[in-house]
């Protein structure tokens, strides 16, 4: 019979502990799964906070996103350092990175970018739409096969976003910063079919400061040709602010959001992230005073429900 402990203090188990330490286990693992997917998903929705901030207190969009990255990047390179874990990485990896890291922050950019032209709760939430980007570039560029439940999802989310652009009272949202909105979604689909697309060996934090890095540099360049001067940090609170988006939509999201897809898988992850775009507009509404309407929630609900009925329909495809 097994034992309880090991030891001259050892005492038999029941046969019947033994299901119901393995149920306790697995339960106890899924709720760290689900907690990490959460907090992942509230992190990532944090990104209004720091950024419109910034904004009030006349920061550009490139050096608030300079600042981000380069952050970030500082606390990833602390983060391997302290696990002693190597930078190298060969060319080839290199090259591939560097084209993800590029895709990733130009999408940050346009997103920061739409900020500065329609509420950041709402261009959060058309963000979220990006897998039905995702879905409709599988079926352009690999050929998949277009179902009902994936035309019945993309139907959804444009009506979503339809409803939002009209606002009350005929007042239509900027077409520019929906436009910006769109492509930032548009760019990180990309993303995430170039990373789909990647097969290394490097572990999660590595690849992700190495995706940061080559991100920093892109956003560099595109500082440098966009003519925006690189504004210094004058204030506690633009430090903080600076550093919050560093530390909370960016190392500690992807950090939780790998935890997440190891206890409870990529499914569920995706499900509960959900909660970010809901997390940014309940920051535009109570923080910055941005507008909620009825009209604005239906459009919310609408996109929100397309995203989740199309990553379980694509689950119940994988299972099949």
């Amino acid at each position: 019979m097994p034992l309880l402990c090991s030891g001259p203090l050892a005492v038999p188990c029941p046969p019947t502990v033994l299901p119901s330490l393995f149920i306790f286990h697995h339960s106890t693992m899924k709720l760290k799964g689900f907690a990490a997917a959460l907090l992942a998903a509230i992190f990532y929705g944090t990104n209004p906070l720091g950024t419109l901030q910034l904004y009030a207190d006349g920061m550009n969009p490139s050096s608030v996103l300079v600042y981000r990255y380069a952050f970030a990047t500082l606390m990833f390179l602390i983060w391997m350092a302290a696990k002693r874990e190597s930078l190298t990485i060969s060319w080839g990896t290199a090259i591939r990175l560097a084209i993800l890291g590029t895709l990733m922050s130009m999408s940050s950019a346009s997103l920061y970018l739409s900020f500065r032209y329609m509420d950041a709760g709402v261009a959060s939430t058309i963000l979220f739409s990006y897998p039905i980007m995702v879905a409709v570039l599988m079926v352009v560029f690999y050929h998949e096969h277009l179902t009902w439940s994936t035309t019945l999802c993309i139907l959804m989310a444009v009506s979503g976003i339809a409803l939002l652009y009209h606002g009350k009272g005929g007042v239509t949202l900027s077409t520019v910063g929906v436009s910006l909105v769109i492509l930032s979604s548009l760019l990180y689909a990309f993303y995430i079919i170039g990373v789909n697309q990647t097969h290394t060996k490097l572990s999660p934090v590595k690849f992700t400061f190495w995706i940061v890095f080559f991100g920093l540099i892109a956003l560099l360049v595109y500082t440098f040709f966009a003519g925006e001067p690189l504004e210094p940090l004058r204030t506690p609170l633009e430090w903080a602010s600076a550093l919050q988006l560093a530390l909370l939509p960016t190392v500690l999201s992807l950090y939780f959001i790998n935890i997440a897809i190891e206890h409870i898988g990529s499914t569920p992850t995706a499900i509960m992230g959900a909660v970010e775009p809901v997390t940014a507009v309940c920051i535009g509404v109570f923080i910055f005073g941005e507008s909620f309407t009825l009209r604005l929630a239906v459009g919310i609900v609408l996109i929100l429900s397309a995203v989740i009925l199309l990553v379980l329909s694509r689950e119940e495809k994988i299972e099949k």
